[in-house]
């Protein structure tokens, strides 16, 4: 007996009810349950308060230039839940995550039983069948991203042969910490016993916490504008941008980033360090084509993603502050559109903040709504009353995404941005009309 894809799925959304309870005892349990595949498995574990998904496209297509099977871990999903558990760019299929989680399915429930391990959820679920699905496919590497956090993160139960920290931010504060010091304490404790960390471009506060984990764990430490760094030249015509990038060895220039914005050289030149580290880990010789071409390969649907030309319309899922600073920043090179704005995100975030950031953008118009999920905003006269001539609310996106499809012009621009369970969502809407 097994399961079909549809009650595999049905099945580990269930869990969520159970809610997250800090510490790794069950993810521990499970794996414990099913043979230890992570200590089976050579791995990456990817940090940070934003740019994770991004760094992981690259380092992925990067370390598969090589020859190498590389697996990755990542959430949340944007197209299709498999997604979320890949090898060489492949989601897992119907028939092999029925079964995983069929056999995942018996570990848990035992352990339902026991009150101390009993009411794993979701990701823990999902993290265990990943770990299980690239031991038996015998992957290469495996690019593990964090899903919360770090120290307490169920992914935080391997041994890596490298650690990446990609960015510190404010966001999950009730659960990580009020402060960017005690955030970058709870994303450094993936730092493990002399493995190599390497990190992107953080505030030097929370990266003075980030050196003095690294030091207590003897771990090689590397980090932006000291062991490497990028330089920004221009947009390129093909959608995307043109960067150098230099370390120790030399530069490299005029590199082509396909993902736009400014902070995805940021992303793709932390990529590039650790996919040199992991070849001088391995023993490989370094092929500067395979830099090139790992990166033109990249893509990641829904960071500053264009799906239309005519009218232009692009998905950037900036769910944070930080995340819609850099969006802010980005949108200069638009400086000659119209913008409208169609936004949504969850409670738990400072709405206000993002929505006042947007609000300086010049020549710009926002439609704010709620989406599919149990922690969207709510509708209140309060949005509209941030500035009644430049915001509008509407109960639902598809009807504020159909008016401003109305009335834009061919000279302007829709920005689909917030949390990216919403911006998925209207992704679906728009490529499903085309």
């Amino acid at each position: 007996m097994s399961f079909t894809e549809k009650e595999a799925i049905d099945w580990i959304h269930s869990r969520l009810k159970f809610g997250s309870r800090p510490g790794l005892d069950r993810i521990e349990a499970i794996l414990s349950a099913l043979g230890n595949p992570e200590k089976k498995v050579r791995m990456i574990h990817i940090a940070g308060t934003n740019g994770k998904g991004s760094t992981v496209s690259y380092l992925k297509h990067l370390l598969m230039q090589t020859g190498l099977t590389v697996g990755t871990f990542t959430s949340p999903y944007i197209e299709c839940f498999n997604e979320r558990i890949a090898i060489n760019q492949q989601m897992i299929q119907a028939e092999q995550l029925a079964d995983l989680t069929w056999r995942v399915k018996a570990v848990v429930e035992k352990l339902d039983e026991d009150s101390h391990l009993s009411g794993a959820t979701e990701f823990e679920i999902l993290t265990a069948m990943g770990f299980l699905y690239f031991y038996e496919q015998q992957v290469d590497v495996a690019i593990i991203e964090v899903g919360l956090g770090g120290l307490l993160d169920c992914t935080n139960v391997i041994t890596p042969d490298l650690v990446g920290i990609t960015t510190i931010g404010l966001d999950h504060q009730d659960i990580l910490g009020e402060t960017l010091e005690e955030i970058a304490f709870q994303k450094a404790g993936i730092i493990k016993d002399k493995v190599p960390v390497v990190c992107g471009n953080i505030e030097t506060a929370a990266m003075s916490v980030i050196e003095q984990v690294a030091k207590e764990k003897q771990a090689p430490m590397f980090s932006y504008q000291k062991d490497y760094s990028v330089n920004y030249l221009r947009p390129d015509a093909k959608w995307g941008e043109r960067f150098n990038y230099a370390d120790a060895d030399g530069e490299m220039k005029n590199l082509f980033a396909p993902l736009l914005g400014h902070h995805q050289i940021e992303n793709a030149g932390m990529a590039i360090f650790l996919f040199k580290k992991y070849c001088e880990l391995l023993g490989l010789p370094l092929q500067e084509k395979w830099i090139m071409q790992g990166l033109k390969a990249t893509f990641w649907p829904a960071r500053m993603e264009r799906i239309s030309q005519q009218p232009l319309i692009i998905l950037d899922g900036a769910h944070n502050d930080h995340a819609m600073a850099r969006l802010v920043e980005n949108l200069d090179e638009f400086k000659d559109f119209k913008k409208y704005v169609l936004f949504s995100a969850l409670q738990t975030k400072d709405v206000d903040g993002m929505l006042s950031m947007l609000l300086e953008v010049p020549h710009t118009k926002i439609v704010v709504s709620s989406f599919e999920h149990p922690k969207s905003i709510q509708m209140t006269e309060h949005f509209e009353q941030m500035a009644p001539d430049k915001l509008s609310v509407v109960s639902l996106w598809q009807f504020g995404l159909a008016e401003i499809l109305e009335n834009m012009q061919e000279e302007d621009m829709l920005l689909v941005t917030g949390s990216l369970y919403f911006v998925s969502q209207v992704r679906e809407l728009l490529l499903g009309q085309e």
